[in-house]
């Protein structure tokens, strides 16, 4: 789960990456020079104030960063704000039959590449949502990063690819020795349980682009 202390080390660091204080980011981006001050992140009160998208979004504007360099430095150690590329996956492309080996993981080399933060997975790989079958949550053109090395637990949104080539985002309602039970994040689609043996692969989304 995101914490408070999660952004504003990433702010932190953002500023740093940009030889600047959190002082003179918050002045750079138009904001009041006090904005990010270590004072301001806590209120009189006790209560843990946490920056607005709005001025995140300043941030990002007056320095340059994508959303992606700044989850970057959300990270604990000195992991933050390496990239490196992953292989982007298109929706028709991930049904297509030998275009995924046994794990999960696309194989070939057949397809394009964005730079994306660290994940902790080798394996992980993006892949851009088409049609309108996961909104509100995941709307067309959408990028989401599945880590198919990832434990999956009840709860979690996953990619599921069946043995026949279809291709689902859905999120895990239970996982069985037997089935797969999968709720519909669109109410006008069908929710789905799956057979073990009707699976080809399944792999938990670490992240999304909205």
């Amino acid at each position: 789960m995101l914490k408070h202390s999660d952004i504003w080390r990433a702010i932190d660091r953002l500023a740093h990456e940009y030889g600047l204080s959190a002082s003179g980011l918050a002045r750079r981006a138009g904001l009041d020079p006090t904005t990010f001050n270590k004072s301001k992140r806590v209120t009189r009160e006790g209560k843990l104030r946490w920056p607005s998208t709005e001025s995140v979004g300043k941030i990002l504007t007056a320095t340059g960063a994508s959303l992606g360099e700044f989850v970057s430095f959300i990270s604990e150690g000195e992991g933050g704000g390496v990239y490196r590329n992953i292989p982007l996956i298109g929706f028709a492309q991930a049904g297509v039959e030998g275009f995924f080996d046994d794990a999960g993981y696309p194989t070939g080399g057949s397809w394009d590449e964005v730079p994306f933060p660290d994940v902790g997975d080798p394996h992980a790989y993006a892949l851009e949502i088409s049609g309108d079958s996961m909104e509100p949550v995941y709307r067309d053109g959408d990028i989401v990063i599945v880590a198919p090395h990832a434990n999956i637990r009840r709860g979690d949104r996953v990619v599921v690819k069946t043995v026949e080539g279809e291709v689902m985002a859905k999120q895990l309602r239970r996982h069985s020795a037997r089935k797969v039970d999968l709720q519909s994040l669109n109410a006008d689609h069908p929710d789905r349980i799956l057979e073990t043996e009707e699976v080809d692969w399944i792999g938990r989304i670490v992240w999304a682009s909205q």
